[in-house]
């Protein structure tokens, strides 16, 4: 069994405090630690740690070796540019020589974990099913019908454990229809269990536009950098699982380990507020803070400079050597909107 973590995510909804020279899988958003740091620390237990790869884009992986200096130059893997995860999964299936039967184990590097007993024990139980050549996912129990978050659907009575269908992202209204549904629906936590030689059969079959130019150009020598950039651009739900799951090879493992993809600055301050009871009805600071009054604020200061607050409600207070943020808390998810904005106007200084 080895394990291959994604560090390519960009986090721009933690956007002033994610950038691309420090994203969000390498910043200690929960402690001392990064994401990626306590993502690698977690899977050790049940894997050694020459089994465990990383792909990133080749700009990255020197923050990865930066924050885990035991991984060697074999267990880095390159992407020239970012071409979403489909790509990234296909290429460590390729370029990772391991036994066809070797169960492989796909995870993000920007999770937060609180139960991580219980997070191995879902692997390992994910990785059983996995060597009866099926497709799994882990399935996260819902605490509620979270819009922000892809969910897996199962098929339903008569057949346990098989996945029906995956829906992106939906409406609150659909979200609690799907939690509702006999059927069955989990939280897609992007962390998925398979056999190399399964992934590679299912990827020759659905995603051949990915998978075959890879394969040309690892076998014949050709530069990564040719191929890369005219790759589809898609996730790896979308080119293998959902058609995948018409066909029947899709399998989920439900789990309740407490997980959050900290995908936002409203998602972090739950987190936070977590860690902090005391405070948490109040205001949480990260930093240099003081506050009369407030209810439900996060402020996070990285400037250096005492931020105060007086009487906010609801708010998101983000305060970098360069950018200050402050936004409606309901409104985190918004942030991306304003790095799309900045890559439009070409300002680069503040990506």
């Amino acid at each position: 069994m080895y394990a291959v973590i994604l560090a390519g995510g960009g986090g721009t909804r933690l956007w002033p405090l994610s950038r691309r020279s420090r994203p969000k899988p390498f910043l200690p958003l929960l402690g001392a630690e990064s994401l990626f740091q306590r993502t690698l620390a977690r899977i050790q237990p049940l894997i050694d740690r020459s089994a465990i790869y990383v792909v990133a884009e080749a700009r990255l992986l020197p923050l990865a070796a930066e924050q885990a200096p035991w991984l060697s130059a074999q267990q880095l893997l390159p992407e020239p540019v970012g071409r979403n995860t489909a790509a990234a999964v296909a290429l460590a299936a390729l370029a990772i020589d391991r036994p066809p039967d070797d169960v492989m184990i796909v995870l993000p590097a920007d999770a937060h974990i609180v139960d991580e007993d219980g997070f191995r024990l879902a692997l390992a139980t994910a990785a059983g099913v996995a060597q009866r050549e099926f497709l799994v996912v882990i399935g996260v129990t819902p605490s509620g019908p979270q819009t922000g978050y892809g969910y897996v659907v199962g098929a339903g009575a008569g057949r346990p454990g098989e996945v029906a269908r995956f829906v992106e992202k939906p409406d609150r209204d659909r979200a609690q229809a799907l939690l509702a549904a006999p059927e069955g629906a989990w939280w897609n936590a992007g962390v998925f269990v398979w056999r190399r030689d399964a992934v590679l059969a299912s990827l020759e079959t659905h995603a051949p536009a990915i998978v075959g130019p890879l394969r040309t150009a690892l076998a014949t020598g050709q530069s990564l950098a040719e191929t890369y950039p005219d790759l589809p651009a898609v996730s790896i739900d979308h080119a293998l699982l959902e058609p995948a799951s018409v066909e029947g090879q899709v399998r989920v493992v439900p789990a309740e380990f407490g997980w959050s993809d900290v995908g936002s600055w409203s998602a972090l301050h739950a987190e936070l507020a977590r860690l902090q009871p005391a405070q948490a009805a109040r205001l949480v600071g990260i930093g240099r803070t003081e506050d009369i009054g407030s209810e439900d604020v996060l402020v996070h200061s990285s400037s250096g400079r005492l931020v105060v607050t007086v009487g906010l409600r609801g708010t998101i207070v983000v305060d970098t050597p360069d950018v200050l943020l402050v936004c409606d808390a309901q409104r985190a998810q918004e942030v991306r909107s304003i790095v799309d904005r900045l890559v439009q106007a070409k300002e680069t200084d503040y990506l």
